[in-house]
């Protein structure tokens, strides 16, 4: 229960919507809302289940990641999920004709809910077939354990030309003897997932056709790839132009000028220390770039005068944006962005060439997929040279500039429009996500039957 993992499954839901079926959502009363509007022009069903109460080290009402004081309680927040399965239960015996149950990777306790009830479990973790395919590769050869320095290149054996560091990792793998409360609830869900009937990831086919057939042939359950789920929904309707937040008018008036924007967001959940927040600050000013700033510091955090100085050429914005339709805008010509999959996802549908500054998670090898693999974006410069290394101001102005009008620039451009054409390709009738969705959908209704 996070923004990034829900959003998706609000879009796979319209996927599933457009192909006749019934979808039911299940939620708690706190992220009821937000879904209820995203999904208010569709039939899709709302089951609200209570979340837990008085549980050690979840502050009382949080029922999502991103309200959590720190990402450190994640796992008794997502422990403490599992006190709902009896209701879900419950509410599981009273929905007729149920061909499957697609739940978060991180509730593995709904596999024998559905295991219970002799229904099929498809997971979905967010992430994508290149991260989990070479996390799987290194875990399963052993290769965090071997080098001495944090930073020392590690070659992944199964796919030599990718080198990474054990600081590409988060905790616990980037460990040499990785336990605790982490690793056990990170197990738990794994042997939840190899128990399922397979993953929906949120890709498709040709964006990392040679990391899917890998995966198929190597392990354990399948994977069908069936997104970029985002392409289900168009862009809402409330942004025609007599509801136009101010913020889409700014970039309007951009456009109007000929100005090219960099978009900078970096998530809900990324903590950046006051030192480096102080270098974004003089790097984004320094540039001269126009630039559209979603972040939740407030303005004395970020600089008392910062604002003001750049307000000809420059944008904060605290409020909820609706990030598709940023990329999707025409004056919006780069992305600064911590490199969540959705995000990755998002800027590849609206062509928009990305400069990757991971922060946590997978994020690091999603980094190294745009830059290396999908050749879609450049990488920010550390001052020290290392994966997780200070970014100061010059080294960010410099790749700032490098992005928006540079010759890499120009190549990632390039490249990134036709990835985003077969994206759209791929979810059209015909289309490899197409077939898949299809074939996933008859499989399942072939095991009904049959049960």
């Amino acid at each position: 229960m996070s923004k990034g993992h829900t959003i998706p499954l609000l879009h796979l839901a319209r996927l599933l919507l457009h192909r006749n079926t019934t979808v039911t959502i299940f939620t708690t009363p706190a992220n009821k809302p937000f879904i209820s509007d995203s999904l208010s022009d569709t039939d899709a069903s709302i089951v609200e289940l209570p979340f837990p109460q008085n549980i050690d080290g979840v502050p009382a009402g949080v029922e999502s990641t991103d309200k959590l004081p720190s990402m450190s309680l994640f796992v008794p927040f997502a422990n403490a999920t599992k006190l709902m399965q009896p209701n879900f239960e419950r509410s599981l015996e009273t929905l007729p004709n149920v061909i499957c149950i697609i739940s978060d990777g991180f509730l593995g306790w709904t596999q024998q809910s559905a295991a219970d009830f002799g229904i099929p479990r498809l997971v979905f973790y967010g992430w994508n077939n290149y991260s989990q395919t070479i996390c799987r590769s290194i875990l399963a050869n052993s290769l965090l354990s071997g080098p001495e320095l944090d930073d020392e290149p590690i070659v992944v054996t199964d796919f030599p030309w990718i080198k990474l560091t054990r600081s590409d990792f988060d905790e616990p793998f980037n460990s040499r003897e990785p336990k605790g409360p982490h690793l056990d609830f990170i197990i738990e869900q794994a042997i939840a997932t190899s128990k399922s009937y397979g993953q929906v990831m949120n890709s498709f086919y040709e964006l990392e056709a040679l990391y899917v057939e890998y995966w198929n042939r190597t392990w354990e359950p399948k994977v069908w790839c069936i997104g970029p789920f985002c392409l289900a929904e168009s862009a809402k309707s409330d942004l025609q132009h007599h509801r136009k937040p101010t913020w889409l008018q700014w970039l309007d008036k951009q456009l109007a000028q000929g100005s090219s924007v960099l978009y900078v967001a970096f998530g809900s959940q990324a903590e950046i220390s006051s030192q480096q927040l102080r270098e974004i600050v003089v790097g984004l000013e320094a540039s001269k770039v126009n630039f559209f700033w979603v972040t939740r510091k407030s303005e004395s955090e970020l600089d008392d005068g910062f604002e003001e100085r750049v307000k000809e050429r420059g944008l904060v914005v605290r409020e909820w944006v609706d990030q598709r339709a940023i990329l999707g805008h025409k004056s919006v010509r780069g992305f600064l962005s911590h490199c969540g999959w959705n995000s990755v996802l998002e800027s590849v549908c609206a062509k928009v060439p990305i400069l990757a500054w991971p922060m946590m998670a997978e994020q690091h090898l999603n980094a190294q997929m745009v830059v290396e693999e999908m050749k879609v974006g450049l990488r920010v410069e550390t001052s020290n040279g290392l994966v997780k290394g200070f970014v100061k101001s010059e080294g960010l102005e410099r790749m700032v500039r490098e992005l928006m009008e540079g010759e890499t620039g120009k190549e990632a451009r390039k490249k990134v429009k036709e990835l985003g054409e077969a994206a759209e390709k791929a979810v059209e009738e015909g289309g490899s996500s197409w077939h898949t969705l299809n074939q996933l959908i008859d499989e399942l209704q072939a095991l009904r039957s049959d049960a």
